[in-house]
C-alpha cells in the first residue's frame, strides 16, 4: 500500500466538476418545480373564467422559466462555489498539510502471456 497526499487541487477543475454536478441537481429540482407549477397552472386555467385562465397562464410560464432557469443557476452557483472551495482547501492544505489516503495495487485476475522466445537456426543439419 501506497500512502499519498493530496496537497493542493486545480481550481478550475474542481469548479468545473461542481458545475456539472450541480447543473444536474438544478435539472432535476427544477423539472420537479417547474412540473408542479404547469400543473397547477393547468388545473388553474381548467377552472374556468378569464381570471383564472391568466392565472394559470402565468403559472404555466413560472414551470417553464423554472425547468430552464434552475440549472442554470445552480450550474453558476457550483462553479462559484467549486472554485471558492479549492482555494480554501489549497490555503488549509498548505498549513496543516492536506489530506492522507492509502492506494492499493490491485493485481491482474489472469496470467500474463509467456515472453516470446528468439528463433534459432536448427542444430540438426539439412538432407543432401
Amino acid at each position: 500500500m501506497a500512502e499519498m497526499t493530496i496537497r493542493r487541487f486545480g481550481i478550475f477543475s474542481v469548479a468545473k466538476v461542481y458545475a456539472l454536478l450541480m447543473f444536474v441537481f438544478g435539472l432535476i429540482f427544477g423539472v420537479i418545480y417547474g412540473l408542479f407549477f404547469i400543473i397547477f397552472g393547468a388545473a388553474m386555467s381548467a377552472m374556468g373564467g378569464q381570471n383564472e385562465a391568466l392565472g394559470g397562464v402565468g403559472s404555466i410560464v413560472m414551470g417553464v422559466a423554472f425547468i430552464v432557469g434552475i440549472p442554470i443557476f445552480y450550474g453558476v452557483l457550483g462553479f462559484i462555489m467549486g472554485i471558492i472551495t479549492a482555494l480554501i482547501y489549497n490555503f488549509t492544505a498548505g498549513l496543516v498539510g492536506g489530506i492522507k489516503f492509502e492506494l492499493e495495487g490491485v493485481t491482474p485476475s489472469y496470467a500474463p502471456p509467456p515472453p516470446p522466445r528468439q528463433w534459432s537456426a536448427s542444430p540438426y543439419p539439412s538432407g543432401p
